[in-house]
């Protein structure tokens, strides 16, 4: 692993591929359980046993004991505000991306269990605003189609990103399995959000191969793409990436978690950066996948042979990519000149 840990672990950083539930570390997720006992052990120690990660079926497995345990709009500003923290905190993430699925939340097919989107966004606004103030940490929200549950979904979402659009919303997205998925049948629903002002940051050629993230570009009108590992398959699309300045959210720890590539010496991070393709380094599900940002820079540096003028660089490139306000990408830059010197 890379030797720089202590310049990564202060170097001011954005991060643009980070799921808002998948972000709950074992703390947050013993108070939450400790507020709705029964489903997961509330005990630390335990429950640090239960978050380490086995295989994909055992992360599926902890994420869905974590949605099931956000039930409240309290419960929802509880892990946006303390999610802050610990980025602003011990990963030095100065803005942040937050890639959040209300359909799970709101739950329109089964209202018994879900809340009022309007409570929803209020939660989520809340905490933005105060983990702002408190931490110095600026958030913006992207909101995700959980493609695995479909079209129906798609227009929940779409509805509550044109009707009930928090204030912090920048993006739309498209998460979920990709396999059997295909991501063409959500292009009237995009059009719809792109219309709207929305940017388009799909998932794509995570565990499919080129042609999903071809479809993406094609019909989701893509500005992003978020993962993109099979693109090193496909010399014609780096190519397109390339010269279009279509940035990748590389996720290194998640790909090898999730089988889509083999290992991390096989990442294609070097063959993307080679092809002239802009990279972001991002975490994904972080405590899930038993990484941090942090660790991921460190790969990075590792796979690239970074110095820490190629991290700070990294850092750069992400803020760059961000739809982060003018004032907001002007500070943080200016951040990372100090800090790197």
């Amino acid at each position: 692993m890379s030797t720089h840990e202590g310049f990564i672990a202060g170097l001011p950083k954005a991060e643009l591929h980070v799921h808002h539930v998948g972000s709950a570390s074992p703390r947050i997720v013993s108070e939450l359980a400790a507020r709705h006992p029964g489903t997961v052990p509330s005990d630390l120690a335990e429950l640090r046993k239960f978050f380490e990660f086995r295989d994909f079926a055992h992360f599926i497995e902890v994420y869905l004991a974590v949605v099931d345990l956000v039930r409240t709009p309290e419960d929802i500003r509880y892990l946006t505000y303390e999610i802050g923290r610990e980025m602003a905190g011990a990963q030095a993430v100065r803005y942040a991306e937050l890639t959040c699925t209300p359909y799970t939340s709101v739950l329109p097919h089964d209202p018994d269990r879900g809340m009022a989107i309007e409570a929803y966004t209020e939660a989520i606004e809340d905490a933005r605003v105060a983990v702002e103030r408190d931490f110095g940490l600026v958030l913006r929200w992207i909101y995700d189609i959980p493609g695995e549950s479909g079209l129906p979904a798609a227009e929940e979402t779409l509805g509550f990103a044109l009707d009930h659009a928090p204030e912090g919303l920048i993006a739309f997205g498209l998460g979920g399995p990709e396999v059997g998925v295909d991501r063409g049948q959500f292009k009237a629903v995009f059009d719809q959000a792109r219309a709207a002002g929305l940017h388009s940051v799909p998932h794509a050629g995570e565990t499919t191969g080129p042609e999903t993230i071809w479809t993406s570009l094609r019909d989701l009108g893509a500005e992003r793409i978020g993962h993109g590992t099979s693109a090193a398959q496909d010399p014609a699309l780096l190519e397109h990436l390339a010269a279009e300045g279509i940035p990748l959210e590389v996720c290194p720890s998640s790909n090898v978690a999730t089988r889509a590539v083999a290992s991390l010496a096989e990442h294609p991070l070097p063959r993307f950066v080679e092809a002239g393709v802009t990279v972001t380094i991002n975490s994904d599900d972080p405590p899930m996948f038993g990484t941090t940002l942090n660790r991921e820079y460190a790969i990075a540096a590792d796979l690239l042979d970074l110095d820490e003028s190629g991290l700070a660089d990294l850092a750069r490139a992400a803020v760059r990519a961000s739809w982060a306000p003018d004032d907001v990408r002007a500070r943080v830059l200016g951040e990372i000149d100090a800090y790197a010197g």
